[in-house]
């Protein structure tokens, strides 16, 4: 399929355009990736692949494996009954539940943090239900996986909704009228024409996850080889003056937003060629 320009702009003015572009990207995005590996090695592979194999260092990528592992599927199965929920039926109250999907995207991270504090440290409201029962939520993994869902819970529902709106119900009615089930028209109608929008959403949940830093310090307790996930206890590397092996941790980070970016890169390439199929 050719592409054709849509204004009449000179060359000029094109170039600069390009040109201011490329500029911003370098500057925001590719001058501090770089500065990342170049910082991670600056001392040589030796002291980068010797900070990776830290105790604590392989104890903060585990949690924050978890904490993803967890939370991402969880965020999966609401944000598909959301986004069928209000796609599919009108109802009293639709508009409010809209918010609150996005509820986590308006409230600052430090907020949603001191809240499940609030809700459940020893001092907070079931503080004394907590401790009668001996559980553990706040500086503890439950409150680590609380703090990461609900900070992602948005994702895969935003990424849905607009998606499910714009196919519309055609093709679902039509299987109601032919005598199908509602499990079997989500798997066999709804599904397949949502299935790269689901994938992508997914894949953004799970980079918010993995990079979640502001909740997650509120309600961890920075227990270092406890509950410090890779964000946390790259802080505290800074903090501590080993830069290098910060830097060396920072890199898996790096390396999830460059994994990333070339995983949506696909999902738009196939979603693409799939619509263009139809």
């Amino acid at each position: 399929m050719a592409y054709q320009d849509v204004t009449n702009e000179s060359k000029p003015v094109r170039y600069l355009l390009i040109a201011a572009t490329f500029g911003i990207l370098a500057l925001f995005l590719f001058l501090p990736l770089a500065a990342v590996f170049i910082e991670a090695l600056r001392k040589g592979w030796e002291i980068f692949f010797a900070s990776l194999r830290d105790e604590a260092a392989l104890s903060a990528v585990k949690l924050t494996l978890l904490a993803a592992a967890v939370s991402v599927p969880l965020n999966t199965l609401f944000g598909v009954a959301a986004a069928w929920l209000v796609t599919k039926f009108r109802f009293k109250g639709r508009a409010f539940l809209m918010s609150l999907i996005d509820l986590p995207f308006a409230v600052s991270p430090v907020i949603a943090g001191l809240v499940w504090v609030l809700l459940f440290s020893s001092h907070g409201w079931f503080g004394d239900f907590l401790q009668r029962h001996d559980i553990k939520i706040i500086f503890a993994l439950p409150g680590i996986i609380i703090a990461t869902v609900f900070i992602t819970f948005p994702f895969v529902a935003r990424e849905l909704i607009p998606l499910m709106e714009s196919q519309g119900a055609d093709q679902e009615e039509a299987a109601v009228t032919l005598g199908a089930s509602g499990w079997s028209i989500f798997w066999r109608v709804t599904l397949p024409n949502i299935k790269w929008g689901l994938l992508y959403g997914v894949l953004l949940c799970n980079a918010r996850a993995m990079g979640e830093f502001g909740a997650v310090s509120v309600v961890s307790g920075h227990i270092r080889g406890e509950t410090n996930t890779l964000p946390l206890h790259i802080e505290v590397l800074y903090n501590e003056y080993q830069f290098s092996a910060a830097f060396a941790c920072a890199t898996l980070l790096a390396l999830l937003a460059i994994l990333t970016l070339g995983i949506k890169s696909l999902i738009e390439h196939f979603s693409g060629q799939s619509s263009h199929g139809h």
